[in-house]
């Protein structure tokens, strides 16, 4: 029951404000743009007599309510287009219309091209309550990007973590994606990754999408686990536009390095069946092939005569294929002339096929030989003391992994309006699911070589890509001499996120001389269930030889010698199947290792104030959140002995909540009409990622008695934030506006992992552990600014040029102990934290013709937490430039070009052992380019 409490008592609260309303007239209306095609949202209307201003709907649409009898100049604005009044005369009861078409007879700034983007960006991002940032589609375009991802990275603070070349998570002025929060359609997105919280948005086409609005300060109605920013994609509705719309789209994408092209295709619609139902939805179809070329390397040492060299390298030769498929569909009924209903549903498929085929070379227990300038020499004997025993082993392997992730949401919900009430509630189910059957992950054919003469040059020169080279040993790229090692088959990874959830907000307006107070007050219920099944057989004993596979690499960097053919793999292991006897062992402690499940149900309650008048809003007031875990996981013990390895697997079960109170506050002044101030200061909490909360607790006990763990922390407490945030705004008389803003976040119990020696963890005793701890406090702090201007006053065809420039700087730092001891503390920068990111971009949108040449920057941010601070992983600085040319053929047709990555960022991942960088990861992608014609019908 005490989940109830909370909704029962705030929606309670409001309900007692109830009052009959006084007797007054009405003004109501809409605002679109002046060629009739879609509705305006937050266009501000404003009765100038009363200084009373309202903001338009999603549908265009506005209400002044408790108006006395008499004549009044309603006046609409809009970015981008010049100001409108009209002079009515309010009856003592009753209502009179007042409807806007704004933009000229054409219209064309406010629905066609990057302009209109603006435009809509804009005008919602002044008329906000929160600091925030907008992107908006026009009605026929799209955003020219693969994914949501990308095509959020444009707005300021924004940019993203790349996965293979493609924008995957969403960072936030520089912090951890984990710090986010993501909605669709007001519905919280859960993870389908089986070990986070944080969502990747790139399973989600960005064809589907209207809106995406980063809302960087909360309000008490809104949740609140977020301190990086809540992130909010919106579909279509039909409500949106005036008039019916149906567009398609056919496009081809080709990716330098495959030399194929891979088709993609969508449809959108929108119409209203009758004046008070409308209908609107969009599916997508997006395949996209590629490859990347990868090398890694791993265990920097410091050899006795001073060499720095790592003792595991590996090459990568990536080929992947990817498929997205998005599908909206949205009803919307205006049930009666104060209650709007709807029901909002997505579907969103994205599968991964990736090959990668690898060889690597192990030096651990290899000689040293020599030690350049440029590069260290191995080898697998020493002649001079030839008793000695020395190894190098060489492997090649392939992974053959197909996965598939989906996201599902529906919500049905509606709100009333009244002259004084303004009632909300929705009912939302959201699942996202990761799968993987039968994976190859990987299959290795391995040799060592000791003894045998091999030397082994590893050449530094190239930081970046070092290049080895054999010798020595005749036969060293004869495929049959490599022999089948072991075949790792993952038979199932399941993962299975599934969220229900009810909200309930009532509001209860007064309208005073001088502007409107309202009470607010409203719950919220969400049941959470996540869990992840994994099962993995390691099997061995066939007699096979690479050869019996060998396959063609499509490597650039070096010649890896002989590879895995990945297409005859699966049917040779499958002829084979019963020569291979499954290994017990690693068997059975992989498949116990991740698995985990948890419930977590989270009540919330809220109360606010809010005061409205024609220059000043301000909304205040506390939220309430209790949460409530139960977690369960495995302690799975490997123990090696001569006798025979064993393995032991035991359940865990820990239930724990908590509670929080998070008081809030935004002010939003008008200082002029062109001059926007806001202050807003407010306390949030992010809860651990699951996988770090989850209690999998690995422990490996060596023949010797050394015990080595891994191990999850459910006593993991949430982060904890005050954040205060100041922005001022200058909207300029044309399209374009200039935006500063600061911010500071203290940042109490963050989360790092860390690696502790001689510990107690949970009763099970380690020489050392890699876990993860709630750190003590950090302070993030930084300056947004902000520049987008369409350069309609220069002369002639150069008013057509737009130009957009967003730069941020972050300052994120906390302490964390080092070896576990809190008395020893050593500081870092916040994991995932770029200190400076911008995005600029250069613009024109002119007549048939539009381009924008784009470019994003993010500075280097630290990527995993090592041992020591000289061990720890750091991700490179990036920075991409896409082009993007959109032709109108016709009213009808538009015909486009991208070119996505036309400067080939790599991305590059690092250490600085000894004193220097020293290469962990680096990859590169080459260029994609997609041509295509849109039709509007």
């Amino acid at each position: 029951m005490h989940f109830i409490r909370p909704l029962l008592a705030s929606s309670g609260l409001a309900l007692a404000l109830l009052a009959v309303p006084a007797t007054a007239g009405e003004v109501a209306g809409m605002v679109v743009d002046g060629s009739d095609t879609i509705a305006l949202r937050s266009a501000n209307v404003r009765i100038a007599e009363l200084g009373r201003d309202a903001v338009t709907g999603a549908d265009g649409s506005f209400l002044f309510a408790g108006l006395p009898a008499g004549t009044y100049t309603v006046v609409a604005s809009y970015v981008g287009a010049p100001a409108q009044e009209l002079t009515v005369t309010v009856p003592a009861t009753g209502t009179v219309r007042a409807d806007f078409a704004l933009g000229g007879e054409s219209g064309a700034i406010l629905v066609y091209g990057y302009g209109a983007n603006q435009a809509s960006a804009l005008s919602r991002k002044r008329e906000n309550d929160q600091v925030s940032d907008v992107l908006t589609r026009d009605a026929i375009g799209q955003f020219p990007d693969q994914n949501v991802a990308e095509s959020i990275r444009r707005l300021p603070g924004v940019n993203v973590l790349n996965d293979q070349g493609e924008g995957r998570f969403v960072s936030v002025r520089g912090l951890d994606p984990n710090l986010n929060a993501t909605t669709l359609n007001g519905v919280r997105l859960p993870s389908p990754e089986g070990d986070i919280r944080s969502v990747a948005l790139d399973v989600i086409s960005s064809d589907v999408i209207q809106s995406v609005e980063i809302t960087k300060s909360l309000t008490p109605d809104m949740d609140a686990d977020t301190i990086g920013a809540s992130i909010d994609i919106e579909t279509t509705s039909a409500f949106n536009r005036v008039r019916d719309a149906l567009n398609v789209s056919l496009e081809g994408s080709y990716n330098d390095y495959v030399g194929e092209v891979t088709p993609k295709a969508a449809v959108d619609f929108a119409t209203r069946v009758t004046p008070d139902f409308g209908i609107s939805g969009g599916l997508s179809y997006y395949e996209r092939r590629f490859e990347s070329d990868n090398v890694e390397a791993e265990d920097w040492v410091e050899g006795d005569d001073g060499a720095i060299y790592a003792e595991g390298l590996e090459y990568r030769d990536y080929d992947v294929e990817r498929e997205r498929i998005s599908a909206s569909l949205n009803l919307d009924l205006r049930a009666s002339d104060t209650t709007m209903l709807y029901a909002r549903g997505l579907y969103s498929q994205f599968e991964d096929q990736e090959y990668r085929r690898r060889t690597i070379y192990g030096t651990g227990n290899a000689l040293v030989t020599a030690n350049g300038a440029s590069g260290v020499t191995f080898a697998d004997s020493d002649a001079a003391n030839p008793g000695d025993e020395y190894e190098i082993t060489v492997e090649r392997d392939l992974k053959d992994r197909f996965e598939q992730q989906r996201i599902r949401t529906l919500v049905v919900g509606g709100e009333t309006d009244t002259d004084t009430w303004h009632v909300e509630y929705s009912a939302s189910w959201a699942r996202s699911t990761e799968y993987e059957n039968g994976s190859i992950d990987p299959i290795t054919f391995a040799r060592d070589f000791a003894g045998e003469g091999l030397t082994v040059n590893a050449d530094y020169s190239d930081r970046r890509v070092p290049i080895y080279s054999a010798s020595g040993v005749s036969d060293f790229l004869d495929a049959s001499t490599y022999e089948l090692d072991e075949a790792q088959i993952t038979t199932l990874s399941d993962a299975e996120d599934t969220e229900w959830a009810g909200r309930l907000d009532v509001a209860r307006s007064f309208q005073t001389g001088s502007g409107s107070f309202t009470v607010q007050a409203g719950g919220k219920m969400r049941w959470r269930d996540k869990r992840y099944d994994n099962n993995t057989d390691h099997i061995e004993g066939a007699d096979l030889t690479l050869a019996d596979l060998q396959g063609r690499q499509t490597y650039r960097l070096i010649d890896m010698g002989p590879v895995v053919d990945k297409l005859s793999t699966r049917p040779l292991l499958n002829s084979v199947a019963d020569q291979f006897q499954v290994e017990p062992v690693d068997t059975a402690f992989d498949s116990a290792a991740s698995d985990y499940s948890i419930r977590e149900d989270i009540a919330a309650g809220y109360l606010l104030g809010r005061w409205d008048s024609d220059t000043l809003r301000v909304i205040g007031g506390v939220r309430y959140e209790r949460t409530d875990n139960t977690i369960r996981g495995n302690t799975v013990t490997l123990v090696e002995s001569d006798n025979g390895d064993l393995v032991s697997v035991e359940p865990v079960l820990v239930q724990r909540e908590y509670d929080q109170w998070l008081p809030s506050l935004n002010v939003r002044l008008e200082a002029t009409d062109d001059l926007i101030l806001r202050a807003a200061g407010y306390r949030s909490l992010v809860r651990p990622s699951l996988g770090q909360l989850a209690p999998r607790f690995l422990i490996e006990e060596s023949d010797r008695g050394e015990r080595e763990g891994e191990f999850g922390n459910p006593d993991l407490r949430p982060y904890r934030a005050w954040n205060f945030d100041a922005s001022a705004e200058w909207y300029m008389s044309s399209n374009g506006a200039l935006t500063v803003a600061a911010f500071y976040k203290d940042v109490r119990d963050y989360i790092v992992d860390t690696t502790v020696q001689d510990t107690d963890y949970f009763g099970l005793a380690v020489d050392e552990a890699t876990v993860p701890i709630n750190g003590d406090s950090a302070t993030i702090y930084g300056v947004e600014v902000g520049f987008s201007q369409q350069w309609t006053m220069l002369p002639g065809a150069l008013d057509g040029l737009i130009t957009q420039f967003n730069y941020t700087w972050t300052d994120a730092t906390g302490d964390v102990p080092v070896d576990g001891d809190p008395a020893d503390l050593r500081q870092i920068t916040l994991p995932a934290s770029s200190r400076h990111t911008f995005n600029a971009s250069l613009g024109y949108d002119k007549g048939p013709i539009s381009f924008r040449l784009a470019g994003t920057y993010r500075d280097r941010y630290l990527d995993e937490l090592g041992a020591t601070a000289e061990e720890d992983r750091y991700v490179d600085d990036h920075f991409q430039m896409d082009l993007t040319v959109r032709y109108r053929a016709t009213d009808r047709i538009q015909l486009f070009y991208d070119w996505i990555n036309m400067n080939n960022a790599k991305y590059y991942a690092y250490n600085t052992f000894a004193g220097r960088q020293n290469l962990l990861q680096y990859e590169e992608y080459n260029w994609t380019m997609k041509v295509g014609a849109r039709v509007s019908f």
